[in-house]
């Protein structure tokens, strides 16, 4: 007999929207006092600078607004879990007002309480899903800023950091899917991936553990995965616990 095909996962709208919006402010606030000397300092994005960083996130925020203002669609063509596989998407920097996107998008979701069917350019989804998505983006931005500025933490929003982490352990599952392989993120995701017999019961005999930061940077390509190994960030046990042919996750 097949295995069960798994239910999507869900995400709390009114948790979804707080934690965007908890992220982005938190990621205005860090920006807003910054010297053009910093705004000028590269990124670990290929070629992008601190101020081209602010720019796309004030972009990301943006398309919330451009996706609920193209055209109706009557049908989901893009699950969400399979958001973070897609190939990147190419960015342009512009010139943006961070917190003007932030005050627009604010008004934008309560003139919207509800989750239609939104165009975001690269596959139809529910407004709240997108949501989940600019979460990630917020979080991989707020990581990055940090780590490109010396001195400045932004600080990650918890309920934002557990829907990166849990969205991008689901893209892990669609990506390699089987049940050989158990991926814990505590307290956020447990997954099972890799094809290979699948465990009932008692400890799996492939397990790989780490923490939801070093998991989204390895996901994105930010950590590879022998430094994670070789920091004892991650612990994997198992032949089949080597995730490094799988990571990052994107086309």
């Amino acid at each position: 007999m097949p295995p069960a095909k798994k239910r999507a996962r869900k995400y709390d709208p009114l948790r979804t929207r707080a934690a965007v919006l908890a992220q982005l402010g938190a990621v205005r606030e860090a920006v807003g006092s910054l010297t053009p000397d910093q705004l000028a300092l590269p990124t670990r994005r290929d070629g992008m600078t601190v101020g081209e960083l602010v720019a796309q996130v004030a972009a990301s925020v943006v398309s919330v607004r451009q996706a609920l203002e193209r055209p109706a669609q009557m049908k989901q063509t893009l699950p969400l879990a399979q958001w973070p596989l897609r190939p990147p998407v190419a960015f342009t920097p512009a010139p943006a007002d961070l917190a003007a996107a932030e005050t627009d998008l604010r008004a934008l979701l309560a003139d919207h309480p509800g989750s239609p069917l939104v165009d975001t350019g690269v596959g139809v989804l529910p407004l709240n899903e997108y949501l989940v998505t600019r979460a990630v983006e917020l979080v991989l931005a707020a990581d990055d800023l940090s780590g490109a500025v010396p001195g400045l933490e932004v600080p990650l929003d918890r309920h934002a950091l557990a829907a990166a982490t849990r969205l991008l352990a689901d893209a892990l599952a669609v990506k390699a899917p089987g049940g050989s392989t158990e991926v814990r993120v505590p307290p956020y995701a447990v997954v099972q991936c890799v094809e290979g017999l699948r465990h009932t019961r008692g400890t799996p005999p492939n397990v790989v553990e780490t923490g939801p930061l070093t998991w989204v940077r390895l996901a994105t390509g930010r950590l590879a995965w022998a430094d994670a190994v070789a920091r004892a960030e991650v612990s994997a046990s198992g032949e089949r616990a080597d995730l490094s042919g799988l990571l990052p996750l994107g086309g």
